[in-house]
């Protein structure tokens, strides 16, 4: 996971998911499921989480989902509040379920508490973590199978391998997966690291 800021919300929402969703709401009390109003605005969500899962902090190449942070099944009147929408893998929004604020929040997410250790390609909780938060960020790993789960090693690999095979520079995994790229950065030689100014 990586710090991501909250999105702005589209201007057509209000009326083409909200005020709907809320008549919705009202007529089919105790519904199973919401109807779904907000995947119009699925690319407009992901744009705004530059593409990248908001959990696994990569470029999901099947598009990804609107992941309600807070569930339908716990909190029925947030089915239809842009606040509570965060852009997710489908995989890792169906292993979040109903784990709601169990789960750190991603925009409650600072700078720096999350790391890919090479070359296991493992993600796991900095010192950075806040003490009070720690537990919850730990859960947050183990719910998701972000730490070591077969797909998500699967899918860091893959753009990893992009990366080590030349098809991908480092700017370009960066963009596609930014916490495997601070690994590989954080594993260059110093020289390699150290910007030469122009000469004059």
């Amino acid at each position: 996971m990586i710090r991501v800021a909250p999105v702005n919300e589209p201007k057509t929402f209000d009326r083409s998911a909200r005020k709907p969703g809320a008549k919705w709401l009202r007529e089919n009390p105790g519904a199973a499921r919401p109807k779904d109003l907000w995947s119009p605005h699925l690319a407009e969500l992901a744009r705004g989480f530059n593409n990248l899962c908001a959990y696994a902090a990569m470029l999901d190449p099947t598009g990804g989902s609107v992941d309600h942070y807070l569930s339908f099944r716990n909190y029925p009147k947030l089915a239809y509040e842009w606040s509570n929408y965060r852009f997710a893998s489908q995989t890792l929004n169906a292993s979040k379920r109903t784990a709601d604020d169990a789960v750190l929040d991603p925009f409650q997410v600072g700078d720096g508490w999350f790391e890919i250790i090479l070359p296991s390609l493992q993600m796991r909780v900095t010192r950075k973590v806040p003490a009070n938060l720690r537990r919850k960020a730990e859960f947050t790993l183990e719910r998701l199978k972000l730490r070591d789960g077969e797909k998500i090693i699967r899918w860091r690999q893959r753009w990893y391998e992009l990366y080590t095979s030349g098809a991908l520079n480092l700017a370009g995994l960066e963009r596609v997966a930014p916490l495997l790229a601070a690994a590989v950065r954080a594993g260059l030689p110093a020289k390699r690291k150290v910007k030469t100014r122009p000469k004059r």
